[in-house]
């Protein structure tokens, strides 16, 4: 009797470790299932809607849109997103002796910078062919990772006041995100000045 009672007692503890390990297995299963799933595209439903949340988060459409005059101060111009600093606009009318030598910089909607570094304009980054529209995504990771002009090798490096230096610090995931959103906004065809080297030499 006590062997039958030993043996009963045997076969419950293996049939609760076979179910706890079952049990565990699927959970850890469908958790890393979870986790892999939440974690890409940064939770979003795709790749553009990722990218459209970190253009945002990361204050893009500050430098990169023009802004229109309202009641409430500046505010983005939609129609124009994104587009860079308008052709029509421009620099700010500043005394740029006295600013470069006093290392000041100033701008007027943000899409224009005077500053020791000369004049620099905020790009285009519709998918326009006065945009990125020619560009690919290993151009658009070279130009923020090196901080090159349009992505190029060999080109200028951006000035300032693009954070490249930050935004190097991206993931590939994250930058690939982005540029996939750029292409996919409205296409504005809009010129931006090539930026203008400082007044005195430093």
């Amino acid at each position: 009797m006590k062997i039958m009672i030993a043996f009963l007692c045997f076969i419950a503890a293996l049939s609760a470790i076979i179910l706890w390990s079952c049990n565990d297995s699927h959970t850890s299963s469908n958790t890393a299932s979870t986790d892999s799933t939440s974690f890409k595209n940064g939770g979003y439903s795709d790749q553009i809607a990722y990218g459209q949340h970190l253009v945002e988060v990361v204050g893009c459409n500050d430098c990169h849109t023009p802004k229109k005059m309202t009641a409430m101060g500046p505010v983005p111009d939609t129609m124009m997103m994104l587009s860079g600093h308008p052709a029509s606009m421009p620099a700010p009318n500043v005394n740029r002796n006295e600013m470069e030598s006093k290392g000041l910089a100033v701008t007027n909607d943000m899409t224009a910078w005077v500053g020791p570094w000369g004049i620099s304009y905020a790009a285009n980054l519709t998918p326009d062919e006065t945009g990125i529209g020619s560009w690919n995504e290993a151009q658009f990771i070279r130009a923020i990772r090196e901080g090159k002009s349009k992505g190029l090798e060999g080109s200028r490096h951006l000035l300032p006041p693009m954070p490249w230096q930050d935004f190097a610090l991206m993931k590939d995931e994250e930058l690939k995100a982005i540029f996939a959103y750029l292409k996919s906004v409205k296409p504005v065809n809009n010129v931006v000045p090539p930026p203008a080297p400082p007044v005195t030499k430093h």
